[in-house]
């Protein structure tokens, strides 16, 4: 089957920890996120080529004892509708699977779940649940009821999982990331990422300085209370 892979990263050791993998990514997305630093991929993936995914089994079949894991990325992948079918070529290759998603289509990774086409899944939660923060950071109106079943379903899952929320200036509070640890309480891992002002989908945001690193280790401290293992990431 011929899959619409618009990148792929043949190594990566800090997506997944303890993991030597490759990223292959998806075209499009449901969310405008003007922090996004994946714009082309996410509104434009037309104008990138196609990866043939025999290209990426070659290359695996190469590194054959090296390569640990694929991750799944995008973009969002869960709007893909043949993505088991993938992720069932991918686990054919003997490799194990992470995906990564913003958590809007809870019935495809509830599928994905059940049929162990997953191993790992990093669920992006944007800002707290409530709609007008998340409308505003994702840059669309959000069916949070979705989210909320995302989020549900990886806590009482028994695959590993972790959240992860951008701490962008101007959009996210550390009030907003004890609301969210709180919304995740008991969760098996939390990360707070490190804002990238690079090539953002609303170029504004371009301008916009990261927080110093103790700003987002004072929030990881905060969030603590909910979480156990929470960390930063990026900085």
């Amino acid at each position: 089957m011929t899959y619409p892979i618009k990148g792929f990263n043949p190594h990566t050791f800090i997506d997944w920890d303890g993991m030597l993998a490759c990223v292959i990514y998806l075209p499009g997305c449901n969310f405008l996120c003007p922090f996004c630093h994946s714009s082309v991929l996410a509104t434009a993936p037309d104008s990138l080529k196609t990866v043939p995914f025999e290209h990426i089994e070659r290359f695996v079949q190469e590194k054959k004892g090296w390569i640990d894991a694929m991750i799944i990325g995008g973009g969002e992948p869960t709007l893909y509708k043949n993505l088991p079918d993938l992720l069932k070529d991918i686990k054919n290759l003997r490799l194990l699977v992470k995906l990564d998603t913003n958590g809007t289509n809870p019935q495809m990774l509830e599928d994905l779940i059940r049929q162990g086409l997953v191993d790992y899944v990093a669920m992006d939660i944007k800002s707290s649940l409530e709609q007008s923060n998340y409308d505003k950071a994702t840059g669309v109106s959000v069916d949070l009821a979705a989210i909320r079943k995302s989020i549900d379903l990886l806590l009482n899952s028994k695959i590993d999982y972790e959240f992860r929320t951008t701490f962008v200036p101007t959009l996210i509070e550390r009030t907003d990331i004890v609301n969210i640890a709180q919304a995740i309480s008991g969760a098996k891992k939390f990360v707070l990422q490190q804002f990238d002002p690079k090539d953002t989908l609303d170029f504004r945001f371009a301008g916009i300085k990261p927080h110093a690193p103790e700003v987002l280790n004072q929030a990881v401290s905060l969030a603590r209370e909910f979480v156990e293992n929470c960390s930063v990431r990026g900085i």
